[in-house]
């Protein structure tokens, strides 16, 4: 049985199903290679406008497979530690990659986000949890550090500096009512599935250029270091936007709706 499946429910949107149920969808180095193959596949599709992430079974990801002993391709014929960090680089890399897509990407939460499932889940750019969804960061209950895989980046951005100190050093787990409080997910849903698929329609039907633009902007003005230097960022994408062709067309069509 595959590792990953991608399904297309229309040629705009991929959904990337993580597909070990049996381990809860644990990152082994299969599965790891697998997602990298596919993110990398997404990022040349230039008919893939939003991407969805989600779970087989009743759960979302539970981090790294310590069950796995087999040696990771990247680490294969190599001493510790250069072994260890090829290895830990190849994992926190699919953080980078989700985060660096053009197209937004919405992951469907629907159960347990621990440790690296955590960190993928706090990669994305929207996130809708199931109301059985549970998130841990995990990494310090390990005997490791507590910020690994980009969660000492993502999650201050997201829940602000104090909530995430406390949840990455205590590792304590936040059940989907607080996430929602936190401001960790933007919605609660019985099937988030079908509700990031609704949010996905929903991008698609905007500008090209205007919805890549837009992730691209909130990104980049997250570390803005001014309100000048973040307006410097929108007024280029805006003039950009406006060459495309497709706000003349989305105003004639107000236009129409208006006259009609």
């Amino acid at each position: 049985m595959p590792t990953l499946e991608l399904t297309r429910p229309r040629p705009e949107i991929a959904v990337i199903t993580l597909n070990r149920p049996e381990k809860l969808n644990a990152l082994s180095p299969e599965l790891v290679e697998e997602l990298h193959r596919t993110l990398d596949a997404i990022a040349e599709d230039v008919d893939c406008r939003v991407v969805v992430l989600t779970g087989a079974g009743r759960g979302f990801c539970a981090g790294l497979d310590l069950t796995d002993t087999s040696v990771p391709p990247v680490s294969q014929g190599l001493e510790n530690p250069r072994a260890g960090m090829r290895w830990q680089e190849r994992i926190a890399g699919l953080t980078v990659k989700v985060h660096r897509l053009r197209q937004p990407v919405i992951a469907a939460v629907n159960g347990a986000a621990y440790g690296g499932g955590f960190a993928l889940a706090m990669a994305v750019d929207i996130r809708v949890a199931a109301e059985t969804a549970q998130f841990c960061t995990q990494f310090i209950k390990l005997g490791i550090g507590g910020c690994d895989i980009g969660v000492s980046y993502t999650l201050p951005r997201i829940i602000g500096a104090g909530p995430a100190f406390d949840l990455i050093l205590t590792a304590r787990t936040v059940d989907a009512p607080e996430a929602l409080r936190l401001g960790m997910v933007s919605r609660i849903s019985r099937d988030p599935l079908a509700d990031a698929l609704q949010i996905a329609e929903t991008l698609c039907g905007y500008g090209k250029f205007g919805l890549e633009s837009t992730k691209q902007v909130l990104w980049a003005n997250l570390d803005a270091g001014c309100l000048e230097t973040a307006l410097q960022v929108e007024n280029r994408s805006q003039i950009l936007a406006g060459t495309s062709g497709e706000m003349r067309a989305f105003a004639a069509a107000f236009a129409s709706r208006k006259r009609s």
